[in-house]
């Protein structure tokens, strides 16, 4: 190995440890990194070394990433470093990309005709699955089907991802406490009746791909030894995530070597419900003998204060007098505290964040710096109106929008059918009756259960929005309340959820749910319906289920570099009623983590940074508000505010909204760390503003 002083620029800017799992010569190894902590800038750098320093042939290099996007940016980073990908260098891409491409050069080589590939097994399924459905099912029209289907396929992905063949479905399903969309014994046999129309039909799909490729590596030794020639070191990202069917394949690429490096972070291993295994990850060095592991454990990305917050929730799942889990380590400056905001329900927790959002967006943070994140996809709805409504420009990241999904379509057909055939029903009626549908779907009277009734079908929670969503266009279109329409309750919608702001480039507050979130960073993170039911969700029931939720939680919240807010809705929509909501346990040590650091730093804890929304918000720091609003002083913040838009060629609201000048002027604080404890002001504005703002207040506030 030569010496690390002959190649500094692939080890600048590394910390000791990150330099450790670049340098170190141990194989097989696990680099277990959490969030922010560098992991794709660890994982090129170590392939960039070994090829340099000629441990590793770029050539006989094979990395292996869970999306395209992934691997575009190991390929794109490994360019950077002078390493090619493709074309005699590094070959880079996603599992089921790589089977395939081995599977099909496997059958060429053998003068077969590889099957066809079977994108979408909607089509196969749907005549296997209407004979199984119920006349409840069945009535609800061929929207309602394909989700039903839809969710069957979802049971056999998953089951063909842990390689349960269809004769074991059932008591898999089982032992496993899998929530299936039809009865077990019927998915085994629709299982079944699937895998046989396959192989008539020529068809693979992409489960089968690797499937059928660990068969090969296991039984067609020279297949296996042309694949081990041609990649000989192994490198796998998020290795928490595999599955057995990709753990099986990694050991069928690996053989009898110890060419693997790979990459991921047990806490968070958040897609058990997909298949995935973090035992790949937790049981390394028992899986791979005389492997080794490596920690990396400082967060780069977000502030102490986020850290901090992200520890708590994780250590607050250890027990007395279990072993003490490795903390992860803040290298950034101090921030804020995340908040945590009360909402009357759920419209104005959505209105709420619209108008904090577009108080904070300054020219140097633009729109995509948001993201707001939720548990459920019908949460959804609710912030596309608000942020349709102050023009504020969305993209739903790998999520179709709300009017648009299968669900949405499918509670609108039930709506239409039930108008066909009681004519001269009030709407009104019609949102009671799909209302009693949900609620008898659900068979469940708990609060906390009614949110979301699991499995892989969502028909319910959005119905339960649907008829939130007619309730408020009746309230706003016909107050009688009698002589709304399903065509006019669409047309409505249309209006209200449909017509978005345009979005303009890549510029827009990013809407996704929690799991789609992983990867993603953003400089302000909204972390919403944090309430017993939601989080965690009301089907997860087993420890294992609860943790994977809590790991989930974590997820979300690391997402955030600056700026972290927490927020909940006392009532909900649960279809035509409105139920009382609590707010989860896990806000309980994210509480008390902001609490112990206040008391250590004698720092007053602004009722541990839980605040309602509306007038009644807590600021403690601040010594509570003067008496009455300085009009003076209004009128200068007001003046100022003016210029400053008028310099910066933007509209007045985007410095600051009136409220937030309001707040200044009703509080008048003192220092920074004031200024950070008024709504709509966080540590940019601090900085761009901070010294005018003091000094304004300053000139008019009373001696």
């Amino acid at each position: 190995m030569m010496a690390i002083t002959q190649y500094p620029e692939l080890l600048e800017g590394l910390d000791a440890k990150q330099r450790a799992a670049v340098t170190s010569e141990a194989a097989p190894l696990a680099i277990q990194a959490g969030p922010g902590s560098g992991k794709t800038r660890v994982l090129t750098r170590r392939i960039a070394w070994r090829v340099a320093t000629e441990q590793d042939e770029a050539d006989k290099v094979l990395a292996v990433t869970f999306t395209r996007r992934a691997a575009h940016e190991l390929s794109s980073r490994l360019r950077q470093l002078g390493v090619s990908s493709r074309n005699e260098g590094v070959t880079a891409g996603t599992l089921h990309a790589i089977a395939l491409a081995q599977l099909q050069r496997r059958a060429g080589n053998n003068r077969r005709s590889f099957p066809q590939l079977l994108e979408r097994k909607a089509r196969l399924l749907f005549p296997l699955v209407l004979p199984h459905l119920t006349s409840d099912q069945e009535v609800g029209g061929r929207v309602e089907e394909f989700v039903q289907v839809s969710g069957v396929a979802s049971d056999i992905e998953w089951a063909k991802a842990r390689l349960i063949k269809p004769t074991d479905f059932s008591k898999e399903a089982i032992r496993l406490g899998r929530d299936t969309q039809l009865p077990p014994d019927k998915i085994e046999e629709i299982y079944g009746e699937y895998e046989k129309v396959k192989r008539t039909k020529k068809l693979v799909d992409f489960e089968d791909l690797l499937w059928w490729l660990g068969d090969a590596l296991e039984g067609d030794k020279e297949f296996a030894s042309e694949q081990r020639w041609r990649f000989r070191h192994l490198y796998v990202d998020e290795f928490q995530d595999v599955s057995a069917a990709q753990l099986r394949v990694v050991r069928g690429w690996l053989g009898e070597r110890s060419g693997l490096t790979v990459v991921g972070d047990v806490d968070q291993a958040i897609f058990s419900f997909a298949g995935a295994d973090p035992k790949g990850l937790t049981e390394f060095t028992r899986q791979f003998p005389g492997a080794e592991v490596l920690r990396l454990d400082h967060n780069y990305r977000s502030s102490p204060q986020i850290v901090a917050t992200g520890e708590a929730l994780l250590n607050d799942s250890y027990q007395t007098g279990s072993s003490p889990r490795p903390p992860r380590l803040a290298s950034r400056p101090d921030g804020p505290w995340p908040t945590i905001t009360e909402y009357e329900n759920e419209v104005k927790e959505a209105q709420g964040i619209a108008r904090q959002i577009r108080a904070q967006l300054t020219p140097t943070n633009g729109w995509s710096s948001f993201a707001v994140l939720y548990r459920i996809n019908s949460q959804s709805a609710a912030f596309e109106a608000a942020f349709a409504k102050q023009g504020i420009p969305v993209r739903l990241r790998g999520e179709t929008r709300f009017l648009e999904r299968a669900e949405v379509k499918a509670v609108l057909e039930r709506l239409e059918q039930a108008s066909e055939r009681a004519p001269g029903a009030d709407f009104s009626t019609l949102l009671a009756d799909l209302s009693d549908d949900d609620d008898n779907d659900d068979n469940d009277d708990n609060d906390d259960k009614t949110i979301d009734p699991g499995g892989q079908t969502t028909i319910n929670e959005h119905a339960t929005e649907i008829v939130r969503l007619g309730h408020e266009y009746l309230a706003a279109t016909d107050p009688s309340r009698r002589t709304g329409s399903v065509v006019g309750f669409k047309v409505w919608l249309a209006t209200t959820l449909a017509n978005e702001a345009p979005i303009t480039g890549d510029d827009a507050v990013e809407l996704l749910t929690f799991h789609r979130a992983k990867g993603l960073e953003f400089t302000t993170v909204f972390v919403t319906g944090l309430e017993k039911g939601l989080v965690p969700i009301s089907h997860a029931k087993s420890e294992q289920e609860r943790e994977e939720e809590r790991r989930l939680l974590y997820v979300a919240l690391t997402r955030a570099e600056d700026n972290l807010h927490f927020s909940w809705a006392s009532q909900r929509s649960l279809g035509s009623r409105s139920a009382k909501r609590f707010p989860s346990v896990w806000l309980d040590p994210i509480t008390q983590v902001r609490r112990s650091k206040n008391e250590a730093a004698k720092i007053p804890d602004q009722k541990n940074g839980v605040k309602k929304s509306g007038p009644a918000q807590s600021r403690a720091h601040l010594g509570g508000p003067t008496a009455s609003l300085n009009s003076e002083l209004v009128n200068a913040l007001s003046e100022w505010r003016k210029n400053r838009a008028r310099a910066a060629a933007i509209p007045a609201y985007v410095v600051f909204p009136d409220t937030t000048l309001h707040a200044l002027a009703q509080y008048q604080p003192k220092t920074s760390a004031d200024l950070l404890d008024i709504s709509g002001i966080g540590p940019t504005r601090v900085e761009n503003y901070g010294d005018e703002l003091l000094e304004i207040i300053g000139q008019h506030s009373a001696p």
